[in-house]
């Protein structure tokens, strides 16, 4: 009977902590860039946002998808561990354009021409397809 009652009590508890890591409802942005626009800009922003998920941002990002052809990031994202505001800046700090914000000079500074805004040269150039990754 004693190990009923603490059966049925720890399967309360871990149904209430569940309940409790779930509640944190996720949302969705799509932030557009202006310098996201081949395959390899992809790659970069891809590796840098899964480190700085697992460190900066506590895994706050639950998933994203690039799409090079409109130059925007969708992110489903946990808004009690990270802000609007805190995925922006990671996203400059690896050399990206995120809305209005402007990428940080040094970060941009390192990124290959191709992934560089329109104005200084950057993105697909014509007659050379960048969105698709070469065989």
């Amino acid at each position: 009977m004693k190990k009923n009652i603490f059966l049925l009590l720890s399967l309360f508890f871990v149904s209430f902590l569940n309940a409790q890591v779930m509640s944190a409802k996720a949302k969705t942005i799509i932030i557009k860039s202006s310098n996201l626009r081949c395959w390899e800009c992809s790659e970069r922003l891809d590796k840098y946002l899964t480190v700085e998920n697992k460190s900066f941002l506590e895994s706050a990002m639950l998933e994203w998808k690039i799409n090079l052809l409109k130059g925007e990031i969708k992110i489903k994202y946990l808004p009690d561990r990270a802000s609007i505001e805190d995925i922006r800046a990671v996203i400059n700090n690896a050399g990206f354009d995120a809305d209005d914000e402007k990428a940080e000079p040094e970060a941009y500074k390192k990124l290959p021409t191709s992934c560089k805004r329109e104005v200084d040269g950057g993105g697909p150039q014509k007659g050379k397809p960048c969105h698709v990754k070469p065989y």
